[in-house]
């Protein structure tokens, strides 16, 4: 089974993954997005060597699980921090201060603005995978 396992950055700084599409809580931690991920990662596997180790039967959503990433917005740029936020800013379209804000997770950020930044990273995933060495 695939389902979305959603990361996003705290009030504090630090980053947690979650899995709001089963039953089965499946969280995540840590001070990065790497960390996290791990951390996430190795939460699954705790809790299907629970599943085996008391001899129950692994719930059909945890069979098989694999998991597709969404990232919010100050997620994205922690774990891509090479990508040159004013340089981004430039090519999506959206003023710097306020892709800064978006940057650290500070400002409430619309579906357009969501949209536009999405859209803008998939022209560069496109750009990038048409470079030929």
């Amino acid at each position: 089974m695939t389902t979305i396992a959603l990361i996003e950055r705290s009030k504090n700084g630090t980053f947690g993954i979650f899995t709001p599409d089963i039953n089965s809580t499946i969280i995540g931690e840590g001070n990065t997005v790497e960390e996290a991920k791990v951390d996430f990662e190795n939460s699954v596997k705790e809790i299907i060597q629970f599943y085996k180790e008391d001899g129950l039967e692994l719930p059909d959503e945890l069979k098989d699980i694999q998991f597709v990433y969404k990232y919010d917005i100050a997620s994205v740029f922690d774990y891509y921090s090479w990508i040159n936020v004013s340089q981004f800013a430039k090519k999506t379209g959206i003023n710097l201060s306020l892709m800064r804000q978006y940057r650290m997770g500070k400002t409430y950020i619309s579906e357009n603005q969501t949209n536009k930044i999405e859209n803008t990273l998939h022209q560069l995933g496109n750009e990038l995978a048409a470079i030929k060495l």
